[in-house]
């Protein structure tokens, strides 16, 4: 169900835990072809190196999680593992408020960059990226499939955070 675009909503965003990795998977499947499992998530948030925020809707506790993002900082650098969120609450900015949620944490950790690899038909992600000052480094080319575009490439964006 898609949610009338005059219907304004709020979102809270929360440090993913241990206790979310449950969610994780449904969401992640919308937008990949092989999404990871819930072994796979657990795995990554057990890593000191790994963390992540979820948003959920404010005063819908039915809701669940809508989104979530999944970064690691290791060394200076940091690179987006993952983003998601659930195709009935795109375009209402979860994805702006998820990233920004990670630059403000590599900001208080004095990261010096943060990579990123996306799908490069995915237009709406590309743009946001952009929109958040990532620039494109460079391209992997078959890395990503799909059952519309069969094999695609991949962008590598970076944003220098300093």
């Amino acid at each position: 169900m898609r949610i009338p675009f005059w219907t304004k909503r709020d979102y809270a965003l929360q440090p993913l835990t241990s206790e979310d990795v449950p969610a994780l998977p449904a969401i992640h499947e919308e937008d990949f072809v092989r999404p990871w499992t819930e072994s796979e998530f657990g795995a990554l948030l057990d890593q000191q190196t790994v963390f992540g925020f979820a948003a959920r809707e404010v005063g819908n506790p039915r809701a669940g999680m809508v989104g979530f993002v999944l970064a690691r900082l290791a060394a200076g650098e940091a690179e987006i593992l993952t983003v998601a969120v659930s195709r009935s609450r795109r375009r209402q900015g979860i994805g702006w408020q998820l990233m920004d949620a990670v630059l403000r944490e590599l900001h208080a950790q004095r990261a010096e960059a943060l990579f990123l690899e996306v799908d490069e038909t995915n237009q709406p992600a590309i743009a946001l990226y952009r929109r958040l000052g990532f620039g494109q480094v460079g391209h992997r080319p078959n890395y990503y499939r799909s059952p519309e575009h069969g094999p695609t490439g991949a962008l590598v964006m970076r944003r220098d955070l300093r």
